[in-house]
């Protein structure tokens, strides 16, 4: 059974900063790319940053220069740093598996990031 599991979301002030943690299980995880995606009430849900299996990262041009996607193998978790948060940060936060090579996709049940003004 695959399950991701995320963690570190909460409440911060404009400014903050937060880090956010995903733990999976069930797969290879060095096989998947990796990924955090957000999805603000009333909008589509939007990527955030992805890591290749090789370490490869791409960031959306909104939080370019204040996020980092970052892996470890050894644990299998990914992790996104959320530094210089903004009230539109705010958002659930989701992380992804990606399988590329048979499109395999898998989602976590979100954590919620409220940025406040």
């Amino acid at each position: 059974q695959v399950q991701l599991v995320e963690s570190g979301g909460g409440l911060v002030q404009t400014g903050g900063s937060l880090r956010l943690s995903c733990a999976a299980s069930g797969i290879v995880f060095s096989s998947y790319a990796m990924g955090w995606y957000r999805q603000a009430p009333g909008k589509q849900r939007e990527l955030v940053a992805t890591i290749t299996r090789g370490g490869s990262t791409n960031y959306a041009d909104s939080v370019k220069g204040r996020f980092t996607i970052s892996r470890d193998n050894a644990k299998n978790t990914v992790s996104l740093q959320m530094n210089s948060l903004k009230p539109e940060d705010t958002a659930v936060y989701y992380c992804n598996a990606l399988y590329e090579l048979a499109s395999t996709n898998y989602w976590g049940q979100g954590t919620q990031v409220t940025v406040s003004s």
